[in-house]
């Protein structure tokens, strides 16, 4: 068994690959784990939109296009929540731009609890995404019922990974660096090595 750093030194693309987080609305605090790899991994970087808290779907995609560009090379994206949908969005804008993408806890836009600042990321696009996709979703995610991440599996032509009940799998479930989400993250890479 990897140790937590060798874990963190450690991608399956063969080389140091880049990776950029996408927090979802509000950004990763301290205790989420993007913000852990971030720390533990200077091949993270986070992309930073104008406004975390009232977020735009434009101006989120063009800080995650300037990221992107700003990259040493075609970026792994790390979505979490809100940003799964910017994603999704983006996705035939930033083809060939992107090694592919892994989507953590797709929300549904159609929810109750879907928050009403971020309205601009409905009208989700029902064709596969460009760019190989997993997404990793909670069995008891509040903010997505496992049928909507089914579907939205199905519709992008991503593969799904279930963790179990761990509800939206951000700071409040307690994950801490996350070594399972991590080794996800390097199996994907390894399935994507070109």
């Amino acid at each position: 068994m990897r140790s937590l750093h060798e874990s963190f030194q450690v991608t399956g693309l063969g080389t140091m690959a880049s990776f950029i987080t996408l927090p979802g609305i509000g950004g990763s605090g301290e205790t989420h784990w993007q913000s852990h790899w971030e720390a533990y991994d200077p091949s993270f970087s986070r992309f930073q939109p104008t406004d975390w808290d009232r977020p735009n779907l434009a101006d989120w995609q063009l800080a995650m296009e300037k990221a992107i560009d700003a990259s040493n090379e075609p970026p792994v994206l790390v979505a979490h929540s809100l940003a799964c949908l910017l994603v999704a969005h983006t996705a035939q804008q930033i083809a060939g731009r992107v090694r592919g993408a892994v989507l953590v806890a797709v929300p549904d836009p159609s929810s109750p609890v879907f928050p009403a600042e971020a309205t601009s990321f409905g009208n989700l696009p029902h064709c596969s995404l460009p760019f190989p996709t997993l997404i990793i979703a909670s069995s008891n995610d509040p903010y997505a019922a496992p049928e909507h991440v089914r579907a939205r599996s199905l519709e992008w032509g991503a593969g799904l990974v279930d963790i179990g009940a761990y509800g939206h799998i951000n700071g409040t479930s307690k994950l801490g660096t996350w070594d399972q989400g991590r080794m996800l993250l390097d199996a994907f890479c390894a399935g994507i090595r070109v």
